[in-house]
Order: structure tokens, then C-alpha cells, then sequence
């Protein structure tokens, strides 16, 4: 073959893999790319994605920003509009910021939103993964009307006195740790396993111990479910990208070790309660007579149960019942031990009823500790567990006094934070001001500025029971200790950038010193 012939052939060769590599570039481009015109095209306020695939949320992926400081500051950016556009890597999402509209989402117009629209796997993913957040239509309506009835209000009286037991526990482990003068601890580790044990004893029927043992492996694979991990923000990302890209690549969501943990534990409390003919009025008989009706006798056959969903129901409330309750007392006694004076209004307030009481802890003396509402209220506002609240458009939707329609399948999400944290609602929302939620403030504000606990038909299951349990944990510990930083208490707060639930990221370490008192 001549020189010139074999230049020929390889500068051929070289043009071929060259336009090869830019066709397939181009190809791309246009996929990470082909959505980004959806709101533009239906003339609603966007904001501009700047990186293909990642849309609007480049920084919080490669965690250089925290999404509560992401999704505020495109908040702050279109305040005023009722709506905005954006792009959660491919996905089109619509922010909803006007409280008039969100109280329409959430509550006015529900039927059009009743789903979360989030990814769940298969059970063969992950067994635990269909529970009462991630069901949707006609199947979480069934499911729901079989667990509400362990939350009433009878119910929760006759778990008091087992949370009761659980908080006298609390304050012996907390007795052990701090020396008569006082000392530190990290204190959501500590809550976490009173949590634990609360939601075990309670819900369950288990007499876990966590408080007190370090080694309770239900404390321990309940940790694991929620750390911080970079799979589970690699699987978020993935459901962002494409469904079925997130489901070839077959992440599970949470370590395979704790899956088969819980699976087998919440299997084994049931069956053992069926073979012995164990009936307690609980969490788990719901579950048991839900699994009867539901899987074994399909008393509502137009909506198909598995057993696996038994057992993610019962998971879901357990994962629910110990994180977010302990992590809200956390943030809690951390702002009051910043705040002296509230402090020192909110034990006020619970000496004067126990004197009221004789002492005795029981429904009226929670009931009457209406300034402690108030600074858990408060808490909650300026940590809200969930960031955003989440919806997906079940059927099409006309926006009142509106052009826009917003089409079955779209994403939905309600800004929470950055709504608990707008000036117009909450002036200077960065302090810490249980007043905001006196009778008379609350009544100036509109409906949809305040959703911790979520709202309407989809409000959190165990709302109550988490208000009962923060009471009576709050009560024991401020009566009996002050609470102050120390030298490992961060401040400002700073939150975990891993994570889709507000979490601090050095944990909170706080200084207990030891009242005395005979109250």
C-alpha cells in the first residue's frame, strides 16, 4: 500500500472517530437537555438551568450548597410569584411558594394531588420500600384507614404511661452521664434511643432497651437507615435522571444488612402474635388484621397487597417514629439552651402545673402546657423535618384565576423551609420566637405558611403521638436539668449537606447541669 494511500485511510479513519465522538456528543447534549424547555414553553417563570443533566441543582449534587440554601435562594429569587419553574436534573418541577395555592395542593384540592410521586422500588429491590409515604392512590387510601385508628385519641392515653416509663429511663441513663456539677451530651443520640424504645414499646410491643444498651441492634440498623450516604444521593440523583436508569442500575436504598434486619424482626413480632394468640391494642394488631383483610382475604380486590407491604408499613413507622421525633427535641433543647429566658419561661410553666397536678403527668397537665407548645412550634417552624413537601399531579390541574394547567405526572414541591423562613410571614425568621405562635399571631397568618407535620389528607399518621412524646421527654429534662452550649455546641447550626431531612452535621452537644428542686 502506498504512503499517500495509507495517509488517506487514516486521516479517514481519524475524521470517522471524530464525527462519531460529535454525533454522539451532540446526542448527549440534546438528551441531558431535551426537557429544559418545558416551562418556557408554557410561560411560566423559570429558572434558567445552567448544566445540562443537572438542571437547577448542580451544587446541592456535588454538595458545594445545601438544598434549604438552594431552594431558598431560587425562593427569595421570584418572591411575589405564586409559582415557579425548575429542573431537578432532567425533571421539570413546579415550586409552589403562594400559601393560597399550597392550601389548595395540600388540602382544597387534594383529588388532584394525592400522590407523593416519588420513586419506590419493586419488592425485590428492597421489601421495605412501599409503605404508607411512598403508596399511592387507592392503595394508600386503604392503608391509611387501617392505621389511623392506633393514633386516635383513646389510644394514645393508654401509651402514655408507657412513654412515661420510657422517659424515667431517659432521665436515669441522663443521671448516669452528667456529673453532679454537669457535663455534656450529644443529645440527639441520646433522644434518639428514648425515641427508639418509645416507638418500640408503644407501636410494637418490644421492649428494646435502646436507651441503655448501646448495642440494640434496632437502634443500630435504624441508624444506619438514615446516615449519610453517598449511594443514597448517587439513587436520588439517578430517579432524577430517569426512573428506569435508577432501576437498571438497581441501588437498593438502604444496606442490605438492616433490609434483612428489619424485614425479619417485624415478620417474626407478627407471626409470633398470631401462632401464640397475642392480641395487644397496637401498632402491630392493625398491622396483623390489615394483612388478614388486605393480603389473606383481599376484602378490597380492585387494590393488590403483598405481604412485603405489611412489612414496609410496619418499617416506615418505626424509621419515622425515632428520627424525626428525636431530632425535633434535639433542635429544641439546643435553642433553648441558647435562650435562657425561654428556657427558664418554659420550666416556669411546667413547675407551676405539676404543683397544679400533684405532681401526676397525665392528659390535662400536657394540655395545659400551652407555652411549650408554643416552642415546639416554633422548633418546628425553623427546622421543618422535610425541606420540601412533595406532590405529583394525579390528573390535570387548572390553577384558579390561571392560565397554567398543570398536567397529570408533574412534580409538584412545596418550598417548607424556605416558606417557614419568609420575612413576610415570620419577621426576622432566624430568631428563635415561640410568640410567633401565640393565639393571636397565628390568627394574622394565612393557611399554607406552617406544614411541618405535612397537611391534609396526607398530614403525618403519628402527629399526636409525636406532640405526646416531645411533651413528656421535655417535661422530665427541663424540670430536672438547665441546659447550656459548651465548648462543642456549634453555632451558628450547621446542617448536613447528605441528607434530604434537616440533620445537623456535628451532631448537637449540650452541657446538663442539675437542678435542685423538690417538685
Amino acid at each position: 500500500m502506498s504512503t499517500a494511500l495509507q495517509l488517506l485511510l487514516e486521516l479517514a479513519t481519524s475524521w470517522w472517530t471524530a464525527g462519531l465522538l460529535v454525533s454522539f456528543a451532540a446526542i448527549a447534549f440534546h438528551w441531558t437537555t431535551a426537557t429544559f424547555g418545558y416551562w418556557r414553553d408554557r410561560g411560566v417563570p423559570y429558572v434558567r438551568p445552567t448544566v445540562p443533566l443537572f438542571g437547577n441543582i448542580a451544587s446541592m449534587a456535588l454538595g458545594t450548597e445545601h438544598q434549604a440554601r438552594m431552594f431558598g435562594r431560587i425562593y427569595d429569587a421570584f418572591r411575589g410569584h405564586r409559582y415557579v419553574g425548575m429542573y431537578q436534573m432532567r425533571t421539570p418541577h413546579l415550586l409552589v411558594c403562594d400559601p393560597a395555592l399550597v392550601n389548595r395542593v395540600l388540602i382544597g384540592d387534594f383529588a388532584h394531588f394525592t400522590d407523593h410521586g416519588l420513586y419506590t422500588s419493586r419488592p425485590d429491590e428492597n421489601p421495605l420500600a412501599n409503605g404508607l409515604f411512598n403508596m399511592t392512590g387507592a392503595q394508600w387510601k386503604v392503608m391509611r384507614q387501617k392505621l389511623s385508628p392506633v393514633f386516635t385519641a383513646g389510644k394514645l392515653r393508654h401509651m402514655r404511661g408507657q412513654i412515661a416509663a420510657c422517659s424515667e429511663q431517659l432521665m436515669r441513663n441522663v443521671a448516669a452521664d452528667v456529673p453532679a456539677t454537669g457535663g455534656p451530651i450529644e443529645v440527639r443520640d441520646a433522644l434518639g434511643k428514648y425515641s427508639t424504645d418509645v416507638i418500640g414499646t408503644c407501636a410494637f410491643g418490644l421492649q428494646l432497651n435502646a436507651i441503655s444498651d448501646d448495642q440494640s441492634a434496632f437502634r443500630r440498623y435504624g441508624k444506619t437507615v438514615f446516615q449519610p450516604s453517598f449511594r443514597f444521593l448517587f439513587k436520588e440523583l439517578a430517579w432524577l435522571i430517569s426512573p428506569a436508569f435508577r432501576r437498571a442500575l438497581r441501588i437498593s436504598d438502604f444496606p442490605q444488612d438492616a433490609v434483612q434486619f428489619f424485614t425479619d424482626a417485624f415478620t417474626d413480632t407478627m407471626r409470633y402474635r398470631q401462632e401464640h394468640g397475642l392480641v395487644r391494642d397496637d401498632l402491630v394488631q392493625s398491622l396483623i388484621q390489615a394483612r388478614t383483610d388486605l393480603v389473606v382475604n383481599k376484602t378490597e380486590p380492585s387494590v393488590t397487597f403483598l405481604e412485603t407491604d405489611i412489612v414496609a408499613n410496619a418499617f416506615i413507622l418505626f424509621a419515622a417514629g425515632f428520627e424525626t421525633v428525636s431530632t425535633a427535641m434535639s433542635f429544641c433543647l439546643y435553642e433553648l439552651a441558647l435562650k435562657k429566658p425561654i428556657q427558664d419561661k418554659v420550666r416556669e410553666e411546667m413547675n407551676a402545673t405539676k404543683i397544679k397536678h400533684s405532681g401526676e403527668i397525665d392528659d390535662e397537665f400536657l394540655k395545659e402546657l400551652h407555652y411549650l407548645e408554643m416552642v415546639l412550634a416554633e422548633t418546628l417552624r425553623k427546622y421543618p423535618p422535610l425541606i420540601t413537601l412533595f406532590r405529583e399531579a394525579t390528573k390535570d390541574y387548572q390553577v384558579p384565576d390561571d392560565t397554567l394547567v398543570i398536567e397529570k405526572g408533574t412534580k409538584v414541591l412545596i418550598p417548607a423551609y424556605a416558606i417557614h423562613h419568609d420575612y413576610r410571614y415570620y419577621p426576622d425568621p432566624e430568631t428563635f420566637d415561640p410568640e410567633r405562635f401565640s393565639p393571636e399571631e397565628k390568627a394574622k397568618r394565612p393557611n399554607g405558611t406552617y406544614m411541618p407535620f405535612g397537611d391534609g389528607p396526607r398530614l403525618c399518621i403519628g402527629k399526636r403521638f409525636a406532640e405526646m412524646e416531645m411533651k413528656l421527654a421535655l417535661t422530665e429534662l427541663l424540670t430536672k436539668y438547665e441546659v447550656e452550649p459548651c465548648e462543642k455546641t456549634d453555632i451558628p447550626m450547621r446542617f448536613s449537606s447528605k441528607t434530604i431531612v434537616i440533620t445537623p452535621e456535628n451532631g448537637i452537644w449540650l452541657k446538663f447541669k442539675p437542678i435542685n428542686t423538690n417538685i
